[in-house]
């Protein structure tokens, strides 16, 4: 593999867009990058995140327009997401509705190592690792 490989998006399907974009954008702080409709393939695509998608790895939301339900793979475990006060970030998440599926606190009595887990509108588990500046 090249060693100038990067990640460039990891793409989950969403039943309400508006719903997911509301959670993404709304709550998460990311930025809508692009939104593309496919009438032809009958799908919307919208990639989010926190920076451009020539810097870093962003999300790609993919609705599909027909009422298809979607089961969670087993296999998937979540999306990592780095905060600077992992309390504060869960207290306003929790404020705006957010699911926090596991509070904030140690992994595993390591003070060091603070997570939280919070769900978002179709169930993806959401990890919020605290990142103090310059870590």
């Amino acid at each position: 593999m090249n060693s100038h490989a990067r990640l460039l998006h990891t793409m989950l399907r969403v039943r309400d867009l508006d719903a997911s974009l509301d959670f993404y954008v709304g709550k998460m702080g990311m930025r809508l990058l692009r939104r593309q409709d496919f009438p032809n393939g009958q799908f919307t695509l919208a990639f989010v995140g926190y920076g451009n998608e020539t810097e870093t790895a962003v999300i790609e939301l993919t609705y599909n327009w027909d009422d298809r339900g979607y089961v969670l793979g087993t296999a998937f475990g979540h999306i990592a997401i780095g905060v600077e006060d992992i309390f504060a970030s869960t207290r306003d998440l929790a404020r705006q509705g957010v699911k926090i599926v596991r509070p904030a606190g140690p992994l595993d009595r390591d003070e060091s190592e603070m997570i939280a887990f919070v769900e978002d509108p179709d169930g993806y588990w959401i990890e919020l690792i605290e990142r103090k500046t310059g870590r």
